[in-house]
């Protein structure tokens, strides 16, 4: 255990800076902050974990304490340097470095995937991927265009889920051909002359769920890999739903 006090340091420099996406590819490691996440971390990928970062006024807190941490791992900082790090306006002053495992395409498919065709708010991705793993998808496959799951806002809506379930990242057309191949189906959400209500449909094999760009919705070539296109009936005045909200209805129908 050792301490670091002020914001010039070397260390502190490069954990302000996986703050950017492109240094975190760099550096292939990120920070989680909060002592949620970071419980999360050590329960589910502690060996991950590079450091425990803490605010030395913390070091006696019950809190941190109960996590019963090696010395090895923990870094003391100062109130300064916490605040120079966190991307919150009020840390709680307790932080996670972890290292970006390799996301691969799943070895064996057990479950329903998530596929996410250039969703771009952090928000969304981070929620989609909490309901996934409360409905008990074996995993979310990030396509082109969508945010990265490092990104600070994703990490906190997510809560902790990404640490529960698999996480992959490639060409999403690949991704499908190959999920297709071994007899599984590919629903979409694009509203189509050929979409269906999503409650005239059932399935109890593992299967793919593609939601598209908050906008623009899903890419023309993925569209033409679906199998079937599923929609959310509107029974109000409203037009759409938010992805978030849409994605996680069609989620826990399914299971």
């Amino acid at each position: 255990m050792f301490q670091i006090t002020s914001v010039n340091n070397p260390q502190v420099k490069k954990w302000k800076k996986l703050n950017l996406k492109k240094e975190r590819k760099k550096q292939q490691s990120y920070l989680v902050e909060g002592f949620h996440l970071v419980e999360e971390a050590l329960k589910y990928k502690k060996e991950e974990i590079i450091h425990v970062i803490v605010r030395e006024d913390l070091l006696e807190e019950e809190d941190f304490l109960n996590l019963n941490l090696d010395k090895k791992q923990i870094i003391v900082i100062s109130l300064n340097v916490a605040e120079e790090i966190s991307e919150t306006q009020t840390n709680q002053g307790i932080f996670a470095e972890l290292t970006i495992a390799e996301h691969t395409f799943p070895k064996k498919v057990e479950g329903p995937i998530l596929l996410l065709d250039a969703v771009q708010d952090p928000g969304n991705v981070g929620t989609m991927i909490r309901s996934a793993d409360a409905a008990g998808f074996q995993g979310v496959f990030f396509g082109k265009g969508t945010v990265d799951l490092y990104n600070s806002k994703t990490l906190r809506s997510a809560q902790g889920s990404h640490f529960h379930l698999e996480v992959y990242e490639g060409d999403l057309k690949e991704f499908i051909k190959t999920f297709k191949k071994e007899g599984y189906p590919v629903f979409g959400t694009a509203l189509n002359k050929e979409a269906i209500s999503y409650k005239d449909v059932y399935i109890d094999t593992p299967f793919a769920l593609v939601v598209g760009n908050e906008g623009s919705g899903m890419n023309e070539e993925i569209i033409s890999m679906i199998d079937q296109n599923i929609f959310i009936p509107m029974v109000g005045h409203a037009e759409s739903l938010n992805v978030a909200i849409a994605a996680s209805i069609l989620m826990f129908h399914f299971i």
